[in-house]
Parts: C-alpha cells; sequence; structure tokens
C-alpha cells in the first residue's frame, strides 16, 4: 500500500512540476527564456518553425515575453540544469519502484539500441557496455566520472544528487576545457577560469571576483529585491480595501439617493411617478457605470499583484533548487525581471466617483424630480449663535451632538454649561455650574449622543448621563487617578456606537476606557499618543487624533494599531482636534492651522487616506457630529455652523 501510494504521489509531482507547459510530457532537454519560464528543446523548436515568430525572437507561450534568439540557435539557450537533474534523479525512483510507465533506458551514445548499464556525470548520458569500455580508453573522456546503473538501483535519491552537485562545484570553462571556472566576470556576466582571468579578461575593464563571493552578493540583492514585494502587497491590500470602502459607499450614496427620490415622489405622486422611475434608473445606471470603474480598478491592481507573485514564486523556486553555477548563469534574467516588477505601481482609486446624491427641487410638468449630484461638495446651510454670555451665546463650544428630532446639544467649557438647540438654532434648555450647583457640571468638554437621545457628557475625570430635558440618570469615573499622583485625569472626548458601547478619551493618563451604557468596564486600551477627541469607526475600531504631533491614529478594541497618518496638507502644519465618524466609516477632522478664521475641515476614508477639504475658513472648530438627515454639525468656538452636500 505504501508502494502505491509512493508511486501516486510520484506521479502528481511529475504532471505538476517536470512537465513541459507545451508538451505535456516529462521534460527534455528543458531551456530557460529571459522570463524564467521553461521548456523542451524541441517544442521551442517547433513552436519558431510553425508560428509567425519576430526575426531573432521567440515569444513565451505562456507570457508572452519575448527572448532574443541566440546567433549559434535555440541550442546555445541557458540550460535548466535543476530541471534535468530533477526528471533524471525522477527516472530512477520510478524504475526503484517498477513505475510501468518507465522504460529500461537505451545508450545514448551509439544508434545499436543497447541497454544502457551506466551514466557518464560529464556527457550527461547513459551509456552502453561498449561505450563504457571505449569512454574508458579515450584520452579526451577517460577521466569523465561514470556510475554504474547497479551503484544508482542500490541507493536512494541523495547518492545521485550529491554526485551531480559535488561535479557542478567547479564546472569547467566555456573557453578553456582543460580548466575549472573558479571567477565570474561581472563586466561580460560570465563565469571564467583562471587562464581566462590571466589572458582574456586582464585588463581593467573586466572586473571579476571568486564565485562563493559573486554568488553571495547575488543572494542578498535577490533577498532585497524580494522585500520590496512585501511592501508591494502591504500597498496592494491598502489600495484594494479603499476601493471595496469607496464600492460599498457609492451603493449606500445610491441607496440614499433613490431613497430621497422616493420620498419627492410621495409628495408629487399624482404628477411624477413616471419621472421619479427615471430618475431612479438614472441614478442606478451612473452607480453601475462608476462600480465596473472600480471593478476594473481593482482587476488591474490585482492582475498587477498576480504579475509580481509569479516573478517572486519563480525566483524564490530557483534560488532554492538551482546549483551555483546556473544561478550566475540567471543572474542577468533573475534581476531583470526582480527590477522590471520592483516599481509596481497600483492604479490610484477614483474616490470621487464613490459620491452620487440628488438635489430636488419643486416639480412643474416640465421640470424634473430632482437634478442628481455627481460630485461631492460641501457648503455651509446655517449657522446658530455669537460669542457672548446670554441664551443662545458662546465663549467655548468644544462638544456638539445632534438628537433624532433635529435638537443639538451644545457644552461650553468656558461658560462651564450645557445648552439644547432646536433643528432651528433656537434655545431649548440649558444647564450650568451657576444654575444648577456644584454637582451638576464643573467643565463639560465634549458630548456624545445615544440612540434613544441619552446626552453623554465629559466633565473633567466623570462622565455625566443626561436625557433630553437634561435631567441627570447618573453618572461614573472611567479612568481610577494614579496611586502616586503623577498622572491626573482628564477627560478629552467621548463616543458611542449603535450597540450603545462608550468610548471615553483621557488625555490626561493616556488610556481610552470603553465601557457599557451603565459605566461597567468592557476593556481599557493605553496609548500614549491620546491627546484629543475621538470617534468610533467601522469594524470596532476607534479613531483619535494628537494635536501637538498632528498624527491621525486608529486602533482596535484591543490596542492594535490599524493606521498613524500625518494631518498636514502640502506645506500647511495642520493641528487635528475633532474627529466623527459617518455611518460609511469615513473620518472627517477638524484642522487648526496657527490662527483663527483659517481653519478647515479634511476628509478621509477608513484607511486613513486624505481625500480632500470639506470647508475653509472656520473660526476655532473643535468638535463635529452627523445629524440625522446627513449634515456635518460643528461646535466652533463662538457658534454651530451646519454644513450639508449642495
Amino acid at each position: 500500500m505504501a508502494e502505491a501510494a509512493t508511486k501516486i504521489a510520484l506521479g502528481r509531482i511529475s504532471q505538476s512540476h517536470l512537465e513541459c507547459p507545451i508538451c505535456r510530457c516529462r521534460y527534455t532537454d528543458p531551456k530557460i527564456l529571459d522570463c524564467l519560464h521553461t521548456f523542451c528543446l524541441n517544442c521551442l523548436d517547433k513552436l519558431v518553425s510553425g508560428e509567425q515568430q519576430q526575426q531573432n525572437k521567440i515569444s513565451c507561450p505562456l507570457c508572452r515575453q519575448l527572448t532574443d534568439i541566440p546567433d549559434a540557435g535555440l541550442q546555445s539557450l541557458q540550460n535548466c540544469f535543476f530541471l534535468k537533474s530533477l526528471v533524471d534523479e525522477f527516472s530512477k525512483q520510478e524504475l526503484l519502484l517498477g513505475h510501468t510507465s518507465v522504460q529500461i533506458p537505451t545508450c545514448q551514445q551509439c544508434d545499436e539500441g543497447l541497454e544502457a548499464v551506466a551514466r557518464c556525470q560529464d556527457c550527461d548520458e547513459n551509456i552502453c557496455r561498449k561505450c563504457q569500455e571505449a569512454h574508458g580508453r579515450w584520452k579526451r573522456t577517460k577521466n569523465h566520472q561514470v556510475v554504474t546503473v547497479e551503484s544508482l538501483m542500490n541507493h536512494t535519491g541523495g547518492p545521485l544528487i550529491e554526485v551531480r552537485k559535488t561535479d557542478s562545484q567547479a564546472p569547467k570553462c566555456r573557453t578553456h576545457p582543460d580548466y575549472r571556472v573558479c571567477f565570474y566576470c561581472s563586466t561580460c556576466e560570465m563565469s571564467i577560469c583562471a587562464r581566462c582571468a590571466a589572458v582574456e579578461h586582464r585588463t581593467d575593464e573586466h572586473k571579476y571576483s571568486e564565485i562563493a563571493d559573486v554568488v553571495g552578493s547575488l543572494r542578498k540583492d535577490v533577498d532585497e529585491a524580494l522585500l520590496m514585494f512585501e511592501d508591494c502587497r502591504e500597498r496592494f491590500q491598502v489600495a484594494h480595501r479603499s476601493t471595496e470602502h469607496a464600492r460599498d459607499r457609492l451603493k449606500m450614496m445610491v441607496e440614499r439617493a433613490c431613497q430621497a427620490i422616493s420620498a419627492k415622489e410621495e409628495e408629487e405622486i399624482a404628477k411624477i411617478r413616471e419621472k421619479s422611475r427615471s430618475l431612479r434608473e438614472k441614478v442606478a445606471e451612473i452607480g453601475r457605470g462608476r462600480d465596473d470603474k472600480y471593478e476594473e480598478v481593482l482587476a488591474r491592481n490585482r492582475e498587477e499583484m498576480e504579475r509580481a507573485d509569479r516573478v517572486v514564486k519563480t525566483v524564490t523556486e530557483l534560488m532554492q533548487e538551482a546549483e551555483k553555477d546556473e544561478l550566475l548563469d540567471l543572474k542577468p534574467k533573475i534581476m531583470h525581471n526582480l527590477e522590471s516588477q520592483g516599481e509596481v505601481q497600483f492604479e490610484p482609486v477614483p474616490y470621487e466617483l464613490s459620491y452620487i446624491g440628488v438635489k430636488c427641487q419643486d416639480v412643474v410638468s416640465d421640470v424634473d424630480l430632482a437634478q442628481i449630484v455627481q460630485e461631492e461638495k460641501w457648503k455651509l446651510k446655517e449657522e446658530f449663535g455669537k460669542k457672548g454670555d446670554g441664551q443662545g451665546e458662546f465663549k467655548g463650544a468644544t462638544g456638539v451632538g445632534c438628537l433624532k428630532d433635529g435638537g443639538i446639544a451644545v457644552t461650553d467649557t468656558k461658560h462651564q454649561r450645557l445648552t439644547m438647540l432646536t433643528s432651528t438654532g433656537a434655545c431649548k434648555h440649558t444647564l450650568s455650574h451657576a444654575k444648577e450647583g456644584l454637582f451638576k457640571l464643573k467643565a463639560p468638554y465634549s458630548v456624545a449622543v445615544t440612540c434613544d437621545d441619552l446626552l453623554l457628557i465629559t466633565d473633567v475625570d466623570k462622565v455625566k448621563v443626561f436625557d433630553s430635558e437634561l435631567q441627570l440618570q447618573h453618572q461614573f469615573v472611567p479612568s481610577k487617578e494614579d496611586p502616586d499622583c503623577r498622572l491626573k485625569s482628564y477627560l478629552s472626548g467621548i463616543s458611542v456606537d449603535t450597540k450603545n458601547r462608550v468610548a471615553v478619551a483621557d488625555s490626561g493618563r493616556k488610556v481610552i476606557s470603553v465601557h457599557n451604557l451603565d459605566g461597567s468596564l468592557i476593556t481599557t486600551v493605553p496609548n500614549d499618543m491620546i491627546h484629543g477627541y475621538i470617534s468610533f469607526s467601522r469594524e470596532d475600531c476607534l479613531v483619535f487624533t494628537n494635536y501637538h504631533e498632528r498624527r491621525l491614529l486608529c486602533v482596535d478594541l484591543k490596542g492594535n494599531k490599524v493606521f498613524d497618518v500625518g494631518t498636514s496638507v502640502g506645506r500647511k502644519s495642520a493641528k487635528p482636534i475633532g474627529v466623527c465618524c459617518d455611518e460609511a466609516g469615513d473620518i472627517y477632522v477638524s484642522t487648526h492651522y496657527g490662527q483663527t478664521g483659517s481653519c478647515e475641515i479634511h476628509h478621509y476614508d477608513p484607511e486613513g487616506m486624505y481625500i480632500g477639504r470639506v470647508a475653509r475658513g472656520l473660526f476655532n472648530p473643535f468638535a463635529m457630529a452627523f445629524a440625522t438627515d446627513g449634515n456635518l454639525v460643528v461646535a466652533d468656538m463662538h457658534s454651530v455652523k451646519i454644513f450639508h452636500r449642495a
């Protein structure tokens, strides 16, 4: 049974690795093309003779890369010695197992068809008894190394391979057959003997070194080149994830646009049903067209990566299996292939295609139901408040949150108060330090709103939970004080996700704590870069800013880094402060530029790639939040600004 299993395994190996891609038979006199693909000499000869090949060139049947045909013909193409050795050894193993498909070898040096009794390692041919005797008499061949079939049959594969390796340690010079090669001339890219070095290669223009040194250098160069592909693969993964996200965002935007169209359709149902159907088809058609473009980007990037992987696989196999002299012969081709693939460039994501919306309008008989908006642009829609001490006025608006009914909660650190505004900006409720007592609010900084309209306020070292009428429900302390009093807690950011998990950023103790709504601890994530606001992102990730280091960072709930990117754009030094994420996972960051009145809001994708500017000319923005209608609400020191997609 074991012998049968071995035969099956040998058959699979032969089919997978030792068969010519053209004839589907075991390699015979294998030759290597410039692309590192290997074929039988006879197959290549038939290919050149039977097809319209370019003059003096042969096109690889697998990858279509061209290889120059040597002046001496196809037989002068470089031999693939390690494959030939594998084929010979494989055939011997089949003989040992009594493989039915393997015939008894015949002599390759005469035409009498006699059974081979030995193999000459120098001639690399099977020989009969007569030719073996002649080998021992002729002056040219009497020193050749001959191994008998009996010797081969009495051993496993090891000795034969060792014999071949010993012989190939010092192959003979092509120019001087009586000398063995010991140097490699980098100028001529060939192995040479001592006589070559003393005669033909003695001039200063020839640079040669010992073979062991050259092979060592080659291996080092190959290792360095292979490392480039790891970076290449990482860049491909980032581009792949960004493209997939853009596609998902496009689908979401298409769905949202269709929903808006449907809402308008209900208002004008009697007059506009046909126009609504037509417009939805246009939106869907645009979405499909853009999705096809993203699919093309993915396919081209995937093709580039697969092509690079094929080169890496082929080179890796050569470096593991080939002999030193063969590696030296293949050095130009190996390095050419690695260098040609080393600068793999992936097609950038056409992110602008991921947005699609509608601009609805009043409909009359000759006007479309809505206008399709194919470019994402943000504009200031409304602004509430001004600098002052009265109701609806602010001195230090640092936190903002949005309720389901359109209401807006704003924390004012300098006024030490929490203000509730209506969707039109009217002041609805106010909770202050002076009015409600010391136990209510000390220095409220940031705010988050749950799905049930509960308000979570960071107040120095505590999180206080209020309802929409500003009635205190409960409070909890996320971080314990340092026993040595070296690090004092200061809660700078808070965020809540759809599962009612609360993330609190403690800039004082440099830790993020994640809690249930009742304050019970889920996990803690220490991070020395915490210095600003925080937001839940997609897939259980936390995005936060570091103002002084000008960094935007993302970690998972175990503290593993997802990305860490700088926030400066061009030569402008942008300090990030507020951060929030939309339902698609895109990231929005408020930035300061050293002086009030010139601040901006920037847009990033979930991988931390910068997309563009959302708004400019803000006074001094801090926190941001998305309203239920998709508008972006910003706490801008002395006012609250609302931006919408125009």
